[in-house]
């Protein structure tokens, strides 16, 4: 298993829209993230940001995130969430959510 965290911006304005989309996640939507071996998924918010932690479990992240890029209605959720969003300046090339450095876990 390996931990993830990620960041994004999210518009001040788009903020209570962006909590009601994730108060009633579509279920073909979590069904394609358990699919592509994420667990223990959680986003939370402070001052302008988004803060994704999950969970892989799986052994191949690419091609498990290339599938679920793949799906059409996780590309309509995407879709309906990005508006919302606002990547942060020093991402990666490709990123939209932008990888973050695990510098400290303990169990």
């Amino acid at each position: 298993m390996k931990r993830y965290g990620q960041v994004i911006r999210v518009w001040p304005e788009k903020l209570d829209e962006y909590k009601k989309l994730h108060a009633a996640v579509w279920p073909d939507v979590l069904k394609k993230i358990t699919e592509c071996n994420i667990r223990n998924y959680s986003i939370y918010y402070k001052d302008g940001y988004l803060f994704a932690y999950f969970e892989y479990v799986g052994n191949n992240f690419d091609a498990d995130m290339a599938k679920m890029a793949a799906d059409a209605t996780t590309q309509k959720w995407w879709a309906v969430c990005k508006p919302c969003q606002a990547p942060v300046e020093n991402r990666a090339a490709g990123e939209w959510w932008a990888d973050m450095e695990e510098v400290f876990h303990w169990d």
